[in-house]
């Protein structure tokens, strides 16, 4: 008695390479066609022109001479066009403040990169506390910084200018030296200070997401083979949050460029910020306010230039820790 065995032979695909790759577009066309609506797409593009008409007559504000302005509107610059670069010459050497316009916008890089690099720092290394350090009281203490978002920042101004003024003292006993800030109120310290306190809870939240999404099984493997807190941080988890620390300081960098309540209650006099200077370059009466729509075109050119820059990482990351699979 014998036993055969069948051998069974792969089937090969016979089709040519020009019939797979038709087939593919035509399977993705297919999934394109269910995935899409033309209604959608149509409001998508009316929604998209009626947002931009406004963004386009300031900028062809921005580029029309003074007296044009002042007696015909934008929309005239197609039956008689008019265009000039003083209005961004003026806008630039003047200001309805102490500072110009030029002077407000290195101001406010030295109140934004250091904002930006300070609240990374200190979210980062409470994420990955939070995530991977375990300690008596960490779900409560995590809680507790994700509900400070709820709390508006104005209710903080007062005690902040309080603490920068008298410091933590009770009648004339500072209660915590190591936290005595008086002395700064002149200086950048005070806005960088306030801005870095007002990001945190989203920041640490957002991070702490997508750093709790790393497999415990790299941390572990890490720490058999003897690395600490600081190594694990420095060499496995910034790497591999590159994405979530990029994503948020696009947040943060637009966020704390446009402000304007902060600045101005933080900042002093010699350190007010772009947006200050925008608030007054349009004159007592407003009748400059073409001067402010060309300050308007300055002052976004570096939050494009960041956003632009970082914009690859900017969905991924803040999408990290929302799904799980």
């Amino acid at each position: 008695m014998s036993t055969g065995v069948d051998i069974i032979e792969p089937v090969t695909d016979t089709r040519s390479a020009r019939q797979v790759s038709r087939d593919t577009r035509k399977h993705e066309a297919m999934a394109r066609k269910r995935l899409t609506s033309k209604g959608a797409t149509i409001a998508a593009l009316v929604i998209a022109i009626f947002w931009t008409i406004p963004t386009f007559g300031l900028f062809v504000t921005s580029l029309r001479p003074g007296s044009d302005v002042q007696s015909t509107g934008w929309w005239t610059v197609f039956t008689d066009p008019s265009f000039t670069l003083e209005n961004f010459q003026k806008a630039l050497t003047s200001g309805g403040t102490a500072l110009t316009l030029g002077q407000s916008f290195l101001n406010s890089l030295a109140i934004t990169i250091p904002v930006v690099f300070f609240a990374l720092a200190v979210a980062s290394l409470l994420a990955y506390a939070f995530a991977w350090i375990d300690f008596k009281g960490r779900n409560l203490a995590f809680i507790a910084v994700f509900a400070l978002q709820i709390v508006p920042l104005q209710m903080a101004l007062v005690p902040l200018l309080s603490l920068f003024s008298r410091g933590m003292t009770i009648g004339d006993v500072t209660v915590f030296p190591a936290l005595d800030l008086r002395g700064l109120e002149h200086s950048f310290a005070t806005v960088w200070i306030a801005h870095t306190i007002f990001a945190l809870p989203l920041a640490v939240f957002l991070l702490h997401n997508f750093i709790a999404e790393i497999p415990s099984e790299v941390i572990e493997a890490a720490r058999v083979d003897g690395a600490g807190h600081g190594q694990i941080f420095f060499r496995m988890i910034l790497p591999l949050a590159a994405p979530a620390l990029a994503s948020f300081a696009v947040l943060e960098f637009i966020w704390v460029w446009n402000d304007l309540l902060v600045a101005t209650i933080f900042a002093p006099s010699s350190s007010l910020p772009i947006t200050q200077s925008l608030n007054s370059l349009s004159g007592t009466w407003g009748d400059q306010w073409f001067l402010q729509a060309a300050g308007t075109f300055i002052s976004i050119i570096v939050p494009l230039v960041v956003f632009f820059a970082l914009q690859r990482f900017f969905v991924r990351g803040l999408l990290a820790g929302a799904t799980k699979g």
